[in-house]
């Protein structure tokens, strides 16, 4: 169950005066559970960067060797105040990652701690700029895209799952949550059949993916087209990293309002949960470490998509 803890984070962020302090109020009563706060000032404003940390009995912040799973709330904004007033559509990814969070707190503090450490992460900012995309509106950021990764992506994470609203595109035409391909190094690999499995399980459904473009997983700032921020995270490091999308049937803008739907958001809630569990327990895997191993030494390094590419005086 995750719907208590969702509707609670939901309620937190839909404010105005929402900041990251009060994100960590809601982990008061988790004395083991660590959260800091980091406020960042940027030519358009500013934001809080949240990080949550959940340790686990096994956990390598404990000297234990189990392995430590990544959740990316990524957004642009939760609020586009004052053009927009209320809660934006594009918050879905930050209200699940801390709703995930949440969750993980809850079942240390019964007794069900996972084995390895969880590291939560997102920014919450009520009053961020929009930027125009098509086919509907995005949010912007008050910081650019190197910073949010400078604060979101921790090295400590050995597979990161990046949450985001994915509902400004005409390619995902499904109401829930869809998963992407693993990416890797420069690579778009297959699609995990251990996440499926999870999807399947916790959504009671055939598991939904979403295609992914060499375009989105290279830096933002390059002029090219990007379904949206989800697979950002992947520039930062050489850890998988998995995009969760959380969707909609039609074209929904990033800016909108009224437009977060509490079921789909703790849907994402409890496949992020479940992977948690399972990656730090060593039973799911993002990639196959055998077949990685095999397309570098067939076809070399992808490292330069997680780069800005050739200088622009090279580029005809």
């Amino acid at each position: 169950m995750a719907l208590k803890q969702t509707i609670s984070v939901l309620e937190t962020m839909d404010s105005a005066y929402v900041t990251g302090e009060k994100i960590k109020e809601l982990f008061a009563d988790f004395p083991e559970v660590a959260v800091t706060v980091q406020t960042v000032h940027g030519e358009k404003g500013s934001t809080d960067f949240v990080k949550i940390v959940v340790p686990g009995t096994e956990g390598k912040l404990g000297g234990g060797s189990a392995p430590t799973f990544g959740i990316i709330g990524r957004l642009g904004g939760i609020g586009a105040r004052p053009s927009r007033v209320g809660i934006v559509s594009d918050a879905d990814g930050a209200v699940a990652a801390v709703a995930s969070a949440l969750k993980l707190a809850e079942m240390k503090r019964n007794g069900d701690s996972l084995r390895g450490d969880v590291i939560v992460t997102t920014h919450i900012c009520p009053d961020a700029p929009t930027r125009p995309h098509e086919p509907v509106d995005f949010m912007d950021s008050p910081v650019d895209i190197l910073t949010m990764n400078r604060y979101e992506v921790v090295p400590e994470m050995e597979a990161v799952l990046s949450i985001d609203t994915t509902k400004g595109n005409r390619v995902i035409n499904h109401k829930g949550i869809a998963l992407s391909p693993t990416v890797k190094e420069g690579y778009i690999l297959r699609i995990s059949d251990d996440l499926l499995r999870i999807m399947e399980m916790t959504t009671g459904q055939l598991p939904v993916t979403f295609p992914i473009t060499m375009q989105d997983i290279t830096p933002y700032g390059n002029d090219l087209y990007h379904i949206n921020s989800i697979l950002q995270p992947c520039v930062a490091t050489d850890a998988p990293v998995v995009g969760l999308a959380i969707t909609a049937q039609s074209a929904v803008p990033g800016c909108g309002t009224g437009a977060s739907h509490e079921v789909d958001i703790a849907s994402a809630v409890r496949f992020a949960v479940e992977t948690a569990k399972e990656v730090t327990n060593g039973t799911c895997s993002f990639y196959s470490k055998d077949e990685f191993e095999r397309i570098q030494k067939l076809y070399g390094s992808m490292k330069v998509l997680q780069t800005m590419g050739r200088p622009a005086s090279q580029v005809v």
